[in-house]
């Protein structure tokens, strides 16, 4: 067996609510550690509507941290685009997913490249909200209608399939550029490789969704 990382340099990097990367050392002078929406979790992910109050927690055993999920959570916590259904003893670069927001887990403090796509790595269907799957799907509708030289739809066409506001549907898209890692695109190559990773992962076929 390989050497095992010290835990003391354990950290998790995600996005926040504006899109900036953060840091959450894990310390291990603590036995046990939450993540969710509600006051008093230590990780407070207010921002993420679709993370439970009380999610998940970490769990320090010995030199490792240990993810728990437990059924706490409505929608689920994912590592390496695998729903956990067991405690998950952390290893270093796993991917967690915990409702809208991709962690990375590193044993050495090292952040994650910012040319590593650690969100197309774990979206799933499940991992996805109806209305996310709604946006992507109109996004794509073009494509599926079998319409000659298309192009992603715009923001007013899903905002119109599907009765949202326009804000609305830029909000979600913004949130599913994160989830596939490519919100560091130009602007005007985001929603055709969004789209373009919808059909690869399977959330669209080429038969009208």
């Amino acid at each position: 067996m390989g050497a095992q990382n010290d835990s003391t340099d354990a950290c998790l990097f995600f996005r926040d609510e504006t899109g900036r990367q953060q840091m959450t050392a894990l310390v291990p002078t603590a036995i046990r550690l939450t993540i969710g929406r509600g006051q008093g979790s230590d990780l407070h992910l207010f921002w993420d509507s679709e993370v439970s109050r009380l999610h998940a927690q970490l769990e320090h055993v010995g030199r490792d941290w240990v993810l728990v999920d437990d059924g706490l959570s409505r929608n689920g916590t994912y590592v390496n685009g695998e729903r956990l259904t067991t405690r998950h003893r952390l290893r270093d670069g796993d991917v967690i997913l915990v409702g809208s927001t991709t962690m990375s887990y590193r044993a050495d403090r090292i952040p994650p490249s910012p040319d590593t796509r650690i969100a197309q790595n774990v979206v799933t269907v499940q991992s996805m909200s109806d209305t996310q799957r709604r946006v992507v799907q109109a996004l794509c509708r073009p494509y599926t209608a079998g319409a000659p030289y298309a192009t992603p739809a715009t923001n007013q066409q899903i905002a119109d399939e599907i009765y949202l506001s326009v804000d609305s549907v830029k909000n979600h898209l913004r949130t599913l550029f994160q989830k596939f890692g490519i919100e560091d695109l130009p602007q005007n190559q985001k929603r055709a490789r969004l789209v373009e990773l919808a059909f690869r992962s399977g959330l669209v076929s080429d038969r009208n969704p």
